[in-house]
């Protein structure tokens, strides 16, 4: 009789524990636990603007896959920069470093302040503590109260992300964090008296897409599935997005990748919400069913796996029809060279009642990122158009692509540097652009470790460099003279 109770004893012991178990297991799983972050050098000045350096070390016959002077790095960070009219001064994030000889990332804000032409020496948000890699480099918006949100990338699993907050507004002397969790590539809108969309990225197993919502920008939604397309009978996916809004349109722009390789990263695909996350739907309205799953599905609107190219998006906007237009990079390969040439820089835009694709340019290299701005005159894309000094790599010298037929056809309207020793990477466009700071970048040896240096120009092409040694508080950026062609 004994035994006979203990043995149930035993059943309901474990029939009790096992879904115990299996919650824990399944949550953490699920929910990954951090160790809290050391302060580091949180909230401290750097005596100048220098950028970090960084190579993915996947190496091939012409070079490493990118590299090079990566502080503006990935075109997937966005905003990195926003002028904010109510005191005149454009705000920017970028992954910085201390001293010429180090790699290790910290994630800075500095601003360039329109009346006096002068930036403040840079303030660390986020002391990344050793990590040297320029994915976890920072984002940054600005609420209606005025108070600047920095939103720092995490990395997988194995880092964390962050929010940050200022202590006063249109201040970046101290930011207090708010949040660490799992976040990568955060894409962090605003809307006045409505409060934050956050587009981000999630490796739950493959990058996959999420958005969360937030009234203050503390408390924070669920983490909702947007975006997790896949092959017929394939467990795995993966996407890439750039983002952008329009009035209280928010838009998101994804490619997918097959089988999760990244390497093989193709298709285009728009989808929008007008509600901050509530509904989502096609660029004509059609609603959508959320998350996309299916590869072949009405959110898609271009099709490359089919022609085995792929794409590199760069950067969206809207036309002054409220229209989306979308600038990419095409290839027939991840490897650099000229394996995988042609390098087509791309338009696909919405005319209003269908999706136009056009050719811009010719490029060398997957990642010559560059942005796009939708003018009401023109429209104009500032990136590394022109061959630099290190061939068949990331960047190279900045020049000015202009249209006035809504990107029908192109031409070179300047070249922004010339002769330069680093090639030039990752021109960025601060939300409400404003002159003279309507892009900005970093420069590097793609080649081998070096400096680098952080600019940026006005829409005629003219430049400015950042104070790279700053020997007071505030500093006058050093105009260039960089320009080959008027």
């Amino acid at each position: 009789m004994i035994q006979e109770y203990s043995g149930l004893i035993r059943a309901i012991r474990w029939y009790l524990i096992l879904p115990v178990l299996f919650f824990c297991i399944t949550a953490f799983a699920q929910e990954p636990s951090f160790e809290p972050k050391p302060p580091g050098k949180d909230n401290m000045k750097v005596d100048g603007y220098r950028g970090i350096w960084f190579e993915l070390n996947q190496k091939f016959e012409y070079g490493d896959k990118y590299s090079g002077g990566l502080g503006t790095y990935t075109t997937n960070h966005l905003p990195m920069a926003i002028y904010a009219k109510e005191v005149d001064k454009t705000f920017f994030v970028y992954g910085g470093t201390t001293q010429s000889d180090e790699k290790y990332l910290l994630c800075m804000i500095g601003y360039f302040d329109h009346k006096t032409g002068k930036v403040p020496q840079p303030t660390i948000v986020c002391d990344k503590m050793g990590v040297d890699d320029p994915h976890d480099n920072p984002v940054v918006q600005i609420d209606e109260d005025g108070y600047i949100w920095v939103f720092v990338n995490g990395r997988g699993r194995g880092r964390p992300g962050f929010k940050y907050k200022s202590i006063k507004p249109y201040d970046i002397e101290k930011f207090e964090q708010i949040t660490m969790e799992e976040m990568a590539y955060p894409q962090p809108w605003h809307f006045k008296d409505e409060g934050f969309v956050n587009l981000f990225t999630k490796y739950t197993g493959v990058r996959l897409l999420y958005y969360e919502t937030s009234p203050d920008g503390v408390q924070w939604s669920d983490d909702n599935l947007l975006a997790a397309i896949k092959e017929t009978g394939d467990e795995r996916g993966g996407h890439y997005q750039i983002s952008n809004r329009n009035g209280d349109t928010l838009a998101t722009i994804f490619n997918r990748h097959p089988d999760g390789n990244v390497d093989k990263r193709t298709d285009i695909y728009y989808i929008q919400t007008t509600d901050r996350g509530k509904t989502w739907t096609t660029v004509d309205g059609m609603p959508l069913n959320i998350p996309i799953t299916d590869v072949e599905n009405p959110s898609r609107v271009a099709n490359y796996r089919d022609r085995g190219i792929n794409v590199y998006l760069c950067d969206m906007g809207f036309d002054k029809q409220g229209n989306p237009v979308c600038l990419y990079v095409t290839s027939g390969g991840h490897e650099p060279g000229p394996k995988n040439a042609p390098y087509h820089w791309k338009i696909i835009r919405w005319t209003g009642t269908e999706w136009v694709t056009s050719v811009v340019a010719g490029s060398d290299h997957n990642y010559d990122a560059g942005s796009l701005y939708l003018l009401s005159d023109r429209w104009v894309i500032v990136a590394p158009f022109v061959n630099g000094p290190q061939l068949w790599g990331a960047g190279g010298e900045m020049a000015m692509y202009e249209s006035t037929d809504q990107g029908k056809s192109w031409e070179i309207k300047k070249q922004i540097t010339a002769n330069s020793v680093r090639n030039h990477t990752y021109a960025r466009r601060p939300v409400h652009a404003a002159d003279p700071f309507f892009y900005f970048w970093a420069d590097g040896n793609i080649d081998t470790f070096s400096i680098s240096k952080l600019y940026f120009g006005d829409s005629l092409g003219q430049v400015w460099q950042l104070p790279y040694q700053m020997k007071g508080k505030t500093a006058k950026p050093e105009k260039m003279i960089l320009q080959t062609k008027n």
